[in-house]
């Protein structure tokens, strides 16, 4: 089970962190993700790290704002959130998938088998 928490609302250029914790793993290596749903929009792709936590990758729309950390031997995992726009107001979710390719990370929604609850930011302008 995976548990998103740390949302909230903010104003423009403001900072949040996100937290996803995580119970009932089988496995150190799993790849986290993080992903986004606006209001009538589909999932959006945020940020990923691999089962080793040295590699990561973050969608265009936040790379340079957004910070993906930890691993999932390591709990929690973080997304530290900076330069929040408008637009990034969203219900944020936290996915994880089960690999042993430590070194692999997925930008892919539909890669992942288990999801969060997911957590509401909203930027005001």
């Amino acid at each position: 089970q995976l548990q998103a928490s740390g949302g909230g609302l903010v104003q423009a250029g403001g900072s949040l962190r996100l937290s996803c914790a995580a119970s009932g793993r089988t496995s150190n290596n799993y790849v986290m993700g993080w992903f986004r749903q606006a209001p009538g929009k589909e999932r959006e792709f945020v940020c990923t790290i691999s089962p080793d936590g040295r590699y990561r990758a973050c969608g265009d729309s936040v790379r340079g704002r957004f910070t993906i950390s930890g691993d999932y031997a390591n709990n929690p995992l973080y997304l530290q959130m900076s330069g929040l726009q408008p637009e990034d107001t969203a219900v944020y979710y936290c996915a994880a998938k089960r690999d042993d390719r430590t070194k692999y990370y997925s930008t892919r929604a539909s890669d992942y088998g288990y999801w969060g609850q997911g957590t509401q930011v909203t930027v005001s302008s």
